[in-house]
């Protein structure tokens, strides 16, 4: 797989797209920080870390991703997930150049020398990096 992040983003749309409750996605640190960003934005419900074995008995970690739907007409609460940097092509800004997602609505993931955040506190903190996604 080249590209884990953007396979991590597909599972949630897929997922939200069939209205599962749930996703399962492998464990990597950096999915790890893009779930918790997510959760404390309210673009899902929970995630947590747990064990899985395969067909050959092997026991791994999996990052269960519990989706948030809205209560009056179950739309999803992510609207549109979108990859901005990929491997071919990086995008990179600086704190002034970070785009304003949906009109402040949505947010933009940056990964910064600080650690991965929202482009509203990137901008806060007058950081810049790399552009991985924007959620509205």
């Amino acid at each position: 797989m080249t590209d884990p992040i953007a396979d991590m983003l597909t599972r949630i749309r897929n997922a939200q797209a069939v209205k599962k409750g749930e996703v399962l996605v492998p464990f990597s640190k950096i999915k790890m920080a893009i779930a918790k960003i997510l959760q404390e934005e309210g673009y899902i419900e929970d995630r947590q870390v747990v064990k899985t074995t395969n067909k050959l008995g092997s026991e791994f970690e999996m990052i269960k991703i519990n989706l948030l739907y809205s209560e009056d007409d179950r739309q999803p609460v992510i609207r549109q997930i979108k990859k901005i940097s990929k491997p071919g092509c990086r995008v990179y800004v600086n704190h002034s150049q970070l785009p304003h997602v949906l009109g402040g609505y949505g947010i933009a993931i940056v990964s910064t020398s600080q650690g991965l955040m929202t482009n509203k506190r990137a901008k806060k903190e007058k950081i810049g990096g790399e552009l991985i996604c924007e959620i509205y």
